[in-house]
């Protein structure tokens, strides 16, 4: 069973300022894009009809311009509560009152099971008791730019703007209000109402094709749960996270989004707002391992051809650091300046200028996730490997240079030990994946490539003063993408060295189970939170090293700061509030990699060398 929580207590500086923190959200999705409902039943925010197209609904940016479809049962000092369906991703939000008490159930059924049309379905129900409801929906297209003309007839209302249509039906008298419309209404225990938003193709749903739905949306991802092949500790979250994952993945292309929003900030009020409805080069190793781990090949199989259909289409080997969905390259940075922001956080941006840096680590990703796919999967094609041979030929020319990094400084490039480290996993799985396969390959150059890379990290990010490693050259500072220096196994999780970095970033990054990516200016106002990822990275590193009773608590504190679903944003607070993006496919698949290497070390099953 999927576990749910009470509402947790908010600061009163919390509440103040945004209406719904992004932790208070369920997200529902159709392989094509992705809402968030919060517990008060609010939609408020989704992008339409793709994750990546503009948003028709942005109120978490902006309560009073961004556009939200509201529903409101009348329940005086109701308990709020909201699960998921076991083992799905169909959102049941419930109000709990003294005699009485409703629920509605949110989906967005796959089109392929509505008859190739995009909706969202919310299921209302009265379980005691009889209760008054108020409706209030009113969009907001192109990224809240445009308030959409409306038309209100019998028991529908259509929205248009710009090319696009929407149409939102229910057995309701809908009436206008301000530029939208609400409706009020009356239901019994045992009533039942659907609400309906779609594209205007078709007829509406009766009840009874309602119903059908929202089994069929139910039974489609129960049964892809139901393929995972983990049986291990902490199984729940393990499920919700690729159920997640799922949810930020694009069934027409096979590419994976980085996270479900933009604009939501990685430090309260801040300018550090960015958009990550995009696929991130830098995610592909984790995301290749994480669906191989649990079983889901035909999804590893998809976003690998995605990745290497990149390099046959790169220019010279020379790569994006991300990408649209569809492959194409991710426009730049344009402010929405009309939005206030979650909290005060401003500008609120869509498109994202790192897509224009130099990050030398994208290579070792990319190489990783080939490497994997190509070990545990299909066997990669000639003109696959003609364009991984022209992108491993460009490492061996440009490793040696500084760059933006993995987390996109907005500073000056430097040379930094986890690029350093991830173009030597490119060049040492392209000759892995060479040699395994019998592939063609320049063996003499690519071996001494990677020789001289290893040799680099030794001579210029060894700190011998400090007697651990250092995260830019000849410096002493830490950073923690350092942690992955094990897990991509450039040096074993029980030596020495490695030790004493790794007892380091406890020190200077972690705050008990909380890890910060760093402590430095990196070119942008404000202090950013603490980096989820970079937390479960290191309860894995600690036991990769044996640390396995500490690893052990650090993870269940960390499964604590889930949201009542067990979702995860980007980063977390000084509290565990939420901060960044939501939900945040790098956190669901560093919180996978540590489950699956911690619950096997805790059997005895792995070395430190297991991948």
């Amino acid at each position: 069973m999927i576990s749910t929580k009470d509402d947790v207590t908010l600061s009163a500086a919390a509440t103040a300022a945004v209406p719904r923190p992004i932790s208070d959200h369920g997200a529902i999705g159709n392989l094509r894009t992705l809402a968030l409902v919060a517990r008060d039943g609010t939609i408020d925010f989704l992008c339409w009809p793709n994750l990546d197209s503009p948003s028709i609904f942005a109120a978490l940016l902006d309560a009073e311009k961004g556009g939200a479809f509201e529903i409101s049962p009348q329940i005086p000092d109701a308990r709020r509560l909201q699960l998921y369906i076991p083992e799905s991703n169909v959102l049941t939000t419930r109000w709990l009152g003294r005699g009485q008490s409703a629920q509605i159930t949110d989906l967005m059924p796959l089109p392929d099971a509505a008859g190739g049309s995009l909706s969202l379905v919310r299921r209302i129900e009265v379980t005691s008791g009889e209760v008054a409801f108020s409706l209030r929906c009113w969009p907001r297209f192109d990224y809240a730019r445009t308030t959409p003309k409306l038309t209100v007839g019998d028991g529908e209302v259509v929205f248009e703007a710009g090319g696009l249509t929407l149409r939102l039906a229910a057995s309701l008298q809908f009436m206008e209000d301000g530029d939208g419309v609400a409706a009020t209404f009356t239901l019994s225990a045992g009533d039942r109402m659907d609400v309906i938003l779609d594209g205007n193709e078709g007829d509406v749903p009766d009840s009874d094709a309602v119903t059908d739905l929202i089994h069929a949306t139910t039974d489609y991802w129960q049964a892809w749960a139901r393929k995972s092949t983990y049986r291990g500790r902490w199984r729940s979250a393990v499920t919700r996270s690729a159920l997640a994952l799922k949810l930020l993945t694009s069934q027409e292309y096979g590419s994976i989004a980085a996270a479900g929003t933009f604009g939501l900030p990685e430090a309260p009020g801040g300018e550090r707002n960015w958009d990550y409805r995009a696929t991130w080069i830098r995610d592909a190793s984790f995301t290749i391992y994480a669906l191989m781990r649990l079983g889901y090949q035909d999804e590893a199989n998809a976003f690998s051809h995605w990745l290497t259909d990149r390099t046959e289409r790169s220019d010279d080997g020379r790569m994006h650091i991300m990408y649209g969905l569809d492959g194409r390259r991710t426009p730049n940075e344009t402010n929405l300046p009309h939005l206030s922001g979650y909290g005060g956080a401003t500008p609120v941006r869509i498109g994202n200028d790192a897509t224009g840096q130099v990050q030398l680590d994208i290579y070792g990703e990319l190489l990783d996730s080939v490497y994997i796919s190509n070990k545990y999967g299909e066997a990669i094609s000639h003109r696959n490997w003609s364009g991984v041979r022209e992108v491993v030929d460009r490492v061996c020319d440009i490793w040696n240079e500084p760059d933006a990094g993995i987390w996109e400084m907005r500073s000056e490039p430097t040379h930094q030990l986890h690029s350093r480290l991830m173009c030597w996993v490119a060049v040492d799985r392209a000759i892995r994946l060479a040699q395994k396969r019998s592939l063609a390959a320049p063996f003499g150059r690519w071996v001494e490539t990677r020789n001289a890379i290893n040799e680099d990290i030794w001579q210029n990010f060894w700190n011998d003063e400090l007697g651990r490693f250092a995260h830019t050259r000849g410096g002493d500072d830490l950073d923690a993408s350092m942690l992955m220096m094990p897990l991509v196994r450039f040096i074993s999780a029980t030596d020495p060295a490695w030790l004493s970095t790794l007892e380091a970033i406890g020190e200077e990054l972690a705050e008990d189970c909380l890890v910060m990516r760093y402590r430095r200016d990196d070119g942008l106002d404000g202090d950013e939170g603490f980096f989820a990822a970079c937390s479960f990275w290191y309860v894995e590193c600690l036991a990769r090293a044996g640390r396995l009773d500490e690893a052990s608590i650090r993870m269940e504190k960390l499964l604590l700061f889930g949201n009542h679903l067990q979702l995860y944003a980007e980063e977390f607070d000084s509290r565990g509030e939420f901060l960044g993006n939501f939900p945040q496919a790098f956190t669901h698949l560093a919180l996978i990699s540590a489950a699956f290497y911690l619950d096997g070390a805790l059997d005895g099953r792995f070395s430190q060398w297991r991948p």
